[in-house]
């Protein structure tokens, strides 16, 4: 009898247990790896609670896939998903606002980073992995083209003066690895204080018109053809390729790349590796303008809305404790990612953290002085994986050879009205 009595306990215990699903789209070792760990640290202090974190593919498979399972009724609790797909996310209907489960305090999130996932007077989703571009340059061949590692370009004139004296001084490298990538363009949108999209960068209404006509773009688009024209660029070939362009800098093939933050860690371990010095400069961004500064990149957890109340809770609470000062400060070092919070900031800087590595430092000064608004805050539309798509085919044809102006004019054409289809399902 007490053997029957101590089974149907122990099924009493399991059936009690709230299971959180948790996607997200890390695959490598190093990240999915402290993910898990984060999880078994926090089943182990709660043991009616199962966080099961899975990779899922891509972010735009792993988005994709969330979507498909709210219709089937079978949505994770926990989903990461990319900034981009904020709109998409949250016209699917399969997502509540994680300020809607139960009352948080935001204020120790960096204001970059929560501004973008906060739409509608709502936190949609908790900052996760954030980041944003900056200037990654080999020292040892700036030194040797004459030119001073200690004052990097920080313009679009500046970097194309400095790419005509590494052309002169004959180096067996082109000037610059430049990625074709849509997410740089937002970017240098927004350090110019511009909205890529309309009515407030889609955060006022529905984004119905891009400002891919606006003086702010053409400054991007000729900066393509600047770097093209004068023999300074180099990339893979392909869209978005900063795997690419990454091996090219490693390889000192270029003296410059621009990348994420996040990858400030692979950069340092490939200049190791590859012998050279690396450096970190801010973003450089178009001339005559005041730096406005960046949008945050990255990735952001979502709650479903499908799932039971204490499976939202739990999901929100485990991705409260993922984000705490202690992980976030933990995973920066990790990966390079930004830490998320100013408590984390403040830890680091308390260890010595940002003397140990001071090119940690030039992105996060960037970040913390960007000045709000919408622009700054990152334009959003539901079709903005398409879109970003289209911006970049339209500054591959201006390396290919075709004029700003028609480059410029096409892919406005083509935005806009991948814009209006995807608006047409909303009236």
């Amino acid at each position: 009898m007490k053997r029957i009595l101590l089974t149907l306990t122990m099924l009493g215990t399991a059936s009690a247990q709230t299971t959180v699903e948790f996607w997200h789209s890390f695959g490598d070792a190093k990240r999915s790896g402290w993910i898990q760990a984060r999880a078994d640290e926090y089943n182990k202090a709660h043991p009616d609670v199962k966080i099961a974190p899975t990779y899922k593919g891509s972010y735009n498979d792993s988005l994709q896939a969330t979507i498909l399972a709210a219709r089937q009724g079978k949505a994770p609790a926990l989903v990461q998903i990319f900034e981009v797909g904020s709109q998409l996310a949250l016209d699917s209907g399969a997502f509540q606002p994680v300020s809607s489960v139960k009352n948080v305090d935001f204020s120790d999130y960096i204001k970059p980073v929560i501004n973008y996932y906060t739409i509608g007077g709502k936190v949609n989703s908790l900052p996760f992995n954030s980041s944003s571009p900056v200037l990654y340059f080999n020292q040892d061949l700036m030194t040797k083209a004459g030119l001073n590692p200690k004052t990097p370009p920080t313009t679009f004139g500046g970097l194309l003066k400095a790419c005509a004296k590494i052309k002169a001084a004959g180096l067996e490298a082109k000037c610059a690895a430049v990625p074709v990538y849509g997410w740089l363009f937002e970017q240098w949108m927004a350090e110019q204080g511009a909205p890529l999209v309309n009515n407030g960068n889609g955060r006022d209404s529905r984004a119905t018109a891009s400002n891919l006509d606006s003086a702010a773009a053409k400054k991007i688009f000729q900066f393509f053809k600047d770097m093209q024209d004068g023999g300074y660029e180099t990339y893979s070939g392909k869209l978005a390729d900063t795997d690419g362009t990454n091996a090219i800098f490693s390889n000192q093939k270029a003296v410059f790349t621009i990348n994420s933050t996040a990858d400030l860690g692979n950069q340092m371990d490939s200049a190791k590796k590859a012998g050279f010095k690396l450096g970190v400069g801010v973003l450089p961004i178009a001339d005559g303008t005041k730096r406005n500064g960046v949008v945050i990149g990255g990735a952001s957890l979502w709650i479903s809305k499908s799932v039971s109340k204490p499976q939202a809770e739990a999901a929100l609470d485990f991705a409260l404790f993922m984000t705490s000062t202690k992980n976030m400060a933990d995973w920066h070092k990790l990966t390079g990612y930004y830490p998320v919070r100013q408590s984390s900031i403040n830890s680091l800087r308390s260890q010595g953290w940002f003397t140990q590595t001071p090119l940690q430092l030039v992105a996060f000064n960037q970040l913390l002085k960007t000045v709000p608004s919408s622009a700054t805050a990152g334009g959003l539309n539901g079709a903005a994986i398409q879109t970003r798509t289209i911006i970049e085919e339209g500054l591959q044809k201006v390396l290919g050879g075709q004029s700003v102006d028609a480059a410029q004019a096409e892919a406005k054409t083509r935005v806009d009205a991948a814009l209006s289809e995807y608006s047409a399902n909303f009236k």
